[in-house]
C-alpha cells in the first residue's frame, strides 16, 4: 500500500514555521480553496490569506496563513509564506485595530488609499481573528 503521508515543509521569511509528516493539508488560494494528500499531481499555485489545516495521524493542527506560494510533489509539500502563525501566537487586539484601520482605508474613497493594499490588509486581519478566536 503506498504512503498516506508527505513531507510538509512551511517555510517564512523569519523561521521554518512546520516541517514534518503529513496525512492531508488544506489552504487558500488564488483559485480557491485546495486539499492535498500523499501522491498529488506536481503543482505550484499562488496562496492568499487564509486558514491553514495540517492533519497528521495525531490530529489537527490549524493556522494563519498570510500570502505565499505553495509547491507540491508526490511526496513534498513546500510552502513559501509570508507569514504564518499558530493561534496562540496571535495577539487578537492588534488584529482588531489592523481591521479596522483598514476598513476606514476603504471606506474612505481616498485616491491616496492602495485600495488593493488595504483589502489585503483586512483579509490577513479577518484571519487572525478567525483563527485565534476558535481556539480561546
Amino acid at each position: 500500500m503506498a504512503d498516506k503521508t508527505f513531507n510538509l515543509q512551511i517555510i517564512s521569511p523569519t523561521r521554518v514555521f512546520f516541517d514534518g509528516d503529513a496525512e492531508m493539508v488544506e489552504m487558500k488560494t488564488t483559485e480557491g480553496e485546495i486539499g492535498v494528500l500523499a501522491g498529488h499531481i506536481p503543482l505550484t499555485v499562488i496562496l492568499e490569506p487564509g486558514v491553514l489545516r495540517i492533519k497528521q495521524a495525531d490530529g489537527k493542527k490549524e493556522a494563519a496563513l498570510h500570502d505565499g506560494f505553495v509547491k507540491i510533489t508526490k511526496s513534498k509539500v513546500t510552502i513559501l509564506a509570508e507569514s504564518c502563525e499558530w493561534p496562540d501566537e496571535i495577539d487578537v487586539n492588534r488584529a482588531e485595530e489592523a481591521k479596522l484601520r483598514a476598513e476606514r482605508r476603504l471606506k474612505s474613497g481616498e485616491k491616496s488609499v492602495d485600495m488593493m493594499r488595504a483589502e489585503l490588509a483586512l483579509k490577513k486581519a479577518l484571519t487572525r481573528i478567525d483563527i485565534a478566536g476558535r481556539y480561546k
